[in-house]
């Protein structure tokens, strides 16, 4: 299935055999020093693996989540998760675009491929997200693409000292 495409990239369903190369995108983007090439990464917060291949294969096993990878060239250059929450709620998780190619509209039309397909296969009205609340300018971005913030202060799961919340967005689907 292909979700989007155009002359630099294309959506598709993530697959098994994708899933080395993904996790290796997902990394580079989140954590490590290759991440702060990019704009939207985590690595100043957090130190951890982002994910696990296993839980990467979970999650295309899932009935109620999608996985969906963008690629340029043939590469995995991003992701995004799409998990069904029920009563037309799509939350859009582990969205990123490497660090080597953001900058160049590839997030805007991942972000979009990410809401159609949450409308078409989910059949969503919105969809939401959360975004550590101190990275403003990330959800400056998101509220420029539509998302509106619905809750603020939410504990992060990852016991970290300072603690760190997260801010929940929205957006409603036409």
């Amino acid at each position: 299935m292909t979700t989007a495409s155009d002359t630099r990239f294309r959506v598709r369903l993530a697959r098994y055999d994708d899933l080395p190369a993904l996790h290796a995108v997902i990394q580079r983007a989140y954590r490590g020093d290759s991440a702060r090439t990019g704009w939207t990464h985590e690595a100043d917060l957090l130190d951890d693996e982002r994910i696990t291949p296993e839980t990467l294969a979970a999650i295309i096993n899932d009935p109620s989540s999608l996985l969906l990878l963008a690629e340029q060239g043939g590469l995995p250059v991003g992701s995004v998760q799409l998990s069904d929450k029920g009563d037309g709620e799509v939350y859009l998780g582990l969205f990123c675009i490497d660090p080597a190619v953001q900058a160049g509209g590839l997030g805007r039309a991942l972000l979009s491929a990410a809401e159609e397909g949450a409308h078409a296969h989910f059949g969503a009205t919105r969809t939401t997200m959360t975004v550590i609340d101190s990275r403003t300018e990330l959800i400056a971005y998101y509220v420029r693409r539509g998302y509106s913030e619905v809750a603020w202060g939410l504990d992060f799961v990852t016991a970290v000292d300072p603690p760190l919340f997260m801010t929940k967005l929205q957006k409603c689907l036409g």
